[in-house]
């Protein structure tokens, strides 16, 4: 049969954790998560973390590993995520994947693109334009220095833009210029199932969840990360808001607002991300149970019939 990664992708707050549950409990598997917001031990509401019931009912890997104060890239995740999957091959042929950030889940199944190696220097020399010129600046820069990608790359991420200009300095070439066009054979065979729904159910369940996590202590969590406000980790929807908050800069109704709607953007942006592959079979976001694994066992009989 061969070994397979089922990959679910999706925007947030649209059942991904559920859909997973219940694939890996149906192949008797387990979970690799490629949610890089979901890393971080410290950042539990804020990040939609599995609950305890959850995470108990099916083993997941990659679920607040690391602390925020620790160094990581998705160079280390991607060979991280491949060793573990070769272990978890060993004694099952298939591993559910799932994830909200598109670049850590094509790390997994399609390897990164060869970059140069960028002084730390220069890294730190971006950041502290960032802080003191704002993000305008970065993407002037990027827009001279790399056009081709300043089109692609999402404006609003700082970490984005930071690290094109970086290979754009670093190397004297455009960041998009290291981008390849072929990907890595991987040692599994990869179905990939995309979660939708219609963008008004999408964005009512983004809505419902941001109060959830107020509720459930989301403003605590950040008043306790808040002295920690300059670290990469934290520079996301959920906590830079409160941030903001807890500067003086806005009220708090004002911030919960703030993060219903960047967290829209955020949706918006998966979902664009996914859209250009074309791999992805869609699956409506309430199909019953029984259909949904139907519907799997189908396409796995058909990629294994048609590529063995």
């Amino acid at each position: 049969m061969g070994n397979y990664v089922i990959a679910l992708v999706g925007p947030t707050a649209i059942g991904k954790t559920k859909f997973a549950i219940t694939l890996a409990k149906h192949f008797k598997t387990e979970i690799l998560s490629a949610d890089s917001r979901q890393f971080y031990k410290e950042m539990t509401i804020g990040t939609a973390v599995p609950s305890p019931t959850e995470l108990q009912a099916v083993r997941h890997h990659c679920i607040q590993h690391l602390s925020i104060f620790d160094p990581y890239s998705v160079g280390t995740f991607e060979n991280q995520a491949l060793e573990l999957l070769a272990t978890l091959f060993l004694k099952k042929n298939v591993v559910v994947l799932v994830g909200g950030s598109g670049l850590y889940m094509n790390a997994v199944l399609y390897g990164l693109d060869d970059f140069p190696e960028v002084p730390l220097e220069l890294r730190d020399e971006l950041n502290t334009l960032f802080e003191r010129q704002g993000i305008e600046t970065l993407q002037q820069k990027l827009a001279e220095l790399d056009p081709v990608y300043y089109e692609k790359v999402d404006r609003n991420n700082p970490h984005r833009l930071i690290r094109a200009l970086e290979v754009c300095i670093a190397s004297g070439q455009p960041y998009s210029a290291f981008l390849k066009n072929q990907t890595i054979q991987r040692p599994f065979k990869t179905i990939l199932l995309g979660i939708h729904a219609e963008r008004e159910i999408i964005y009512d369940r983004i809505n419902r969840r941001v109060e959830e996590m107020m509720d459930n202590g989301l403003l605590e969590e950040a008043k306790a990360l808040y002295p920690n406000r300059e670290l990469n980790a934290l520079q996301t929807v959920g906590y830079k808001e409160l941030f903001a908050h807890f500067d003086g800069k806005m009220t708090l109704d004002q911030a919960t607002e703030e993060i219903k709607k960047n967290t829209r953007r955020f949706a918006k942006r998966q979902l664009t991300w996914y859209r250009k592959n074309k791999d992805i079979v869609w699956l409506e976001y309430d199909l019953p149970e029984k259909v949904i694994l139907e519907k799997l066992e189908h396409l796995l009989k058909v990629v294994t019939n048609g590529k063995e």
